[in-house]
């Protein structure tokens, strides 16, 4: 049995260096003075060489005898390693830049979301994490043209150029990029390594991992239903991250293709249509070895470890997992100005999107690790910063872990404990179902609550996830009645509970195709309508309204008497602050710093607030809106019989106004008895500072 494998390993072997040497079967059997049948033999594994024969071989393929003995490197291959330009289309149709890059910003945070979730997708051994590390590094001087020298530039800079005089969108973007690359002196990689992935394995061509992140568009194939992607755009958000397009490739692969796992490198760059002389090319280009079976087109080449090093793609373990270099990598948001800028953005994306899949139990594993290091022509700028979901998200981590380890409540009697109900989501049936499956499945999500920690940046808010954890969509709680203090919500739906029934598996595919291309939101999708049967849409709704009475059904208090009503409002309110459109969002949230309310002999409500507003460059513009929470039915709105300014602040037209630059303000409100629904000792009072409109301003 082992010779018979021995034999298969080295037939496979000696196929893959007859094609890197371009040499025939025929052709070896005439160098070595044997018949093509007997090297046929070596090549399908009947029969292995002796060993003087291989001392042959090896001569015959230019290399050592320990080459051909080992087996654990190529020979020199006879293929360049270049750069080859797609050709124009023949039929005339030009693509000026790939639609997909425009489906995201090229943002850091928005790298750091869609990489890291399609290595979380691709994590091999489910009993440990998924290790990824987010690397900056700038290189200039004699690191740089180190770097380019490597990468091919000099067969490169004509295209870019070419591409770049343009006038369209790609082309203007391009020309910033080759501006500041040559006025700077510098150049900013950012490289995204996966450990315990599955890497891109399979063949070069057609329906593979490797050819539907390296080749293909709008292709995801993902291993597993729990996966974050769907749509085969998130990879776009490499190539849409650099200033020029470009991204290399290194891969260790879990599965052997050729023979060989490790370092699987490629490249590859997005230009638009463009010519070069008098010659046109569609705008794609790859960096690989040329393939004479497919008209001399690049494909992936097995590199040694000097080419990894010089094009910084040098891993750090044989451990499966794929590295991707984005080369002149930038923030088009432009909110970091420094390298330390960029570092702390990256921290704080995987924090935000990835707490819950960092955060582990007693007894379990969490499903992700991750950190980011910043570099400077090899010297460490930044240490590596290991992100630790406790500290950037103290208090829904505390709440997951407490799922995690069996130790939640029905109620919350104590600060940190973690309080568990759950929520139906009503899963249609398939559109190809019909009647066959009735009514479809209904599921059980689970919502946990916790108050929040001081730490905390965002209280009275409710993150959702399924699969593998990573947050989807964040909305704050509304509505919530008087005297609730600040808390944090979390809601597990699908496999994100822990539970593999099939209730579980059918909601984690709805929700995943009520997911936008951004994986933000569970709503009404065109994925969503083509699979299920009508109605949807309608569940989707019901869902959010089910998990949002079950928040307040968690946080609610019971009525403490006090002057013939609730107890003193002690509660931190996230606010929404105006900006021009209403699309600038807030420097910072205004919190309550002190609250009194009480009922008098009328039965009016009386509350009066002392509001702590952060530095912000422009007035604050709030509606005070009080509302009356019944026992059943909506929330009616009630009128405020008087509304009066405190300090620092002015009441025009029913609106509080806080100029720019105050910190703190106050005001008070009676409530219009008139407006009541039911008395007010027979209700809880909600009280909502709602973004002004613009008509009122």
């Amino acid at each position: 049995m082992g010779s018979e494998e021995g034999a298969t390993a080295f037939g496979v072997w000696l196929r893959r260096q007859l094609r890197r040497r371009d040499m025939t079967q025929a052709e070896l059997a005439a160098e070595l003075g044997l018949t093509r049948a007997a090297v046929s033999a070596w090549i399908t594994g009947r029969a292995e060489p002796r060993e003087a024969v291989k001392r042959d071989i090896a001569e015959a393929l230019g290399t050592d005898e320990w080459t051909v003995h080992s087996r654990t490197v190529d020979v020199p291959s006879t293929a360049p390693v270049s750069w080859y330009h797609r050709p124009a289309h023949a039929d005339g149709g030009r693509e000026f830049g790939n639609a997909a890059a425009f489906a995201f910003d090229a943002d850091l945070s928005v790298l750091a979301r869609e990489a890291t979730q399609n290595s979380l997708d691709e994590r091999l051994d489910s009993g440990r994490p998924v290790r990824v590390r987010h690397t900056l590094h700038e290189l200039s001087g004699e690191h740089l043209r180190a770097f380019l020298a490597a990468l091919g530039w000099d067969d490169l800079e004509p295209h870019y150029d070419a591409a770049a005089g343009r006038g369209q969108k790609v082309g203007r973007v391009l020309a910033e990029g080759l501006r500041r690359l040559r006025e700077s002196g510098s150049l900013l990689l950012l490289r995204i390594d996966d450990y315990n992935a599955t890497g891109l394995v399979g063949a070069e061509y057609g329906d593979s991992k490797f050819a539907a992140v390296v080749r293909d568009q709008l292709n995801s194939n993902k291993s597993g239903v729990q996966a974050g992607g769907s749509y085969g755009l998130g990879k776009a958000t490499l190539w849409g991250t650099s200033r020029i397009g470009l991204v290399l490739i290194n891969s260790t692969l879990s599965e052997a293709f050729e023979g060989r796992t490790e370092r699987r490198v490629i490249g590859r760059v997005e230009l638009p249509w463009h010519t070069l002389g008098d010659e046109a090319f569609a705008g794609p280009a790859w960096l690989g070895e040329t393939d004479p079976s497919r008209d001399g087109i690049a494909r992936s080449w097995w590199a040694d470890r000097e080419t990894t090093k010089a094009l910084h793609l040098e891993r750090e373990s044989a451990e499966p997992g794929t590295s991707f270099l984005v080369v002149g990598a930038h923030d088009a948001a432009g909110d970091t100005e420094t390298l330390q800028d960029m570092h702390t953005k990256l921290v704080t994306a995987l924090g935000e999107n990835f707490w819950a899949a960092m955060t582990s139990g007693r007894h379990t594993a969490p499903l992700l690790e991750a950190s980011v290091t910043t570099l400077r022509n090899g010297n460490v700028l930044v240490p590596e910063q290991r992100v630790d979901p406790h500290e950037l998200q103290p208090g829904r981590a505390r709440a997951l872990q407490a799922y995690l380890n069996g130790e939640t409540v029905d109620q919350l009697t104590g600060t940190h404990q973690v309080a568990v109900t759950r929520v139906p989501l009503r899963v249609p049936p398939l559109t190809s179902e019909g009647k066959r499956s009735g009514g479809g499945v209904e599921h059980h999500a689970i919502v946990l609550v916790t108050s929040a920690d001081d730490r905390d940046k965002d209280a009275n808010h409710l993150v959702c996830m399924r699969g593998n954890r990573m947050s989807v969509m964040e909305r704050r709680v509304r509505d919530l009645p008087l005297g609730t203090d600040a808390f944090q919500a979390v809601l597990l739906a699908g496999l994100a509970t822990g539970d593999g029934s099939p209730e579980a598996r059918a909601a984690e595919a709805f929700l995943r195709a009520a997911e936008p291309p951004e994986h933000n939101d569970w709503n009404k999708t065109e994925d969503l309508a083509a699979t299920y049967a009508r109605g949807a849409r309608t569940r989707i709704t019901e869902f959010r309204k089910e998990m949002d009475e079950a928040v307040r059904r968690l946080v609610g208090r019971r009525e403490e008497k006090r002057e013939g009503g609730p107890a003193v409002l002690r509660e931190l309110l996230r606010l929404d602050a105006p900006g021009a459109g209403g699309t600038r969002r807030a420097e910072g949230h205004p919190t309550i710093r002190h609250v009194n309310g009480r009922i008098d002999g009328a039965g009016a409500w009386h509350v009066s607030v002392e509001i702590k507003l952060p530095s912000r460059g422009d007035p604050w513009l709030l509606e005070p809106v009080a509302k009356f929470d019944v026992r059943s039915g909506g929330r009616p709105r009630v009128g405020w019989a008087e509304l009066g300014a405190g300090e620092n602040c002015v009441i025009e037209n029913g609106l509080l106004r806080c100029e720019a630059g105050v910190r703190s303000a106050s005001f008070s409100g009676v409530t219009d008895v008139h407006d009541h629904p039911v008395a007010a000792a027979m209700a809880r009072l909600v009280v909502d500072l709602q973004k002004a409109r613009a008509k009122s301003a």
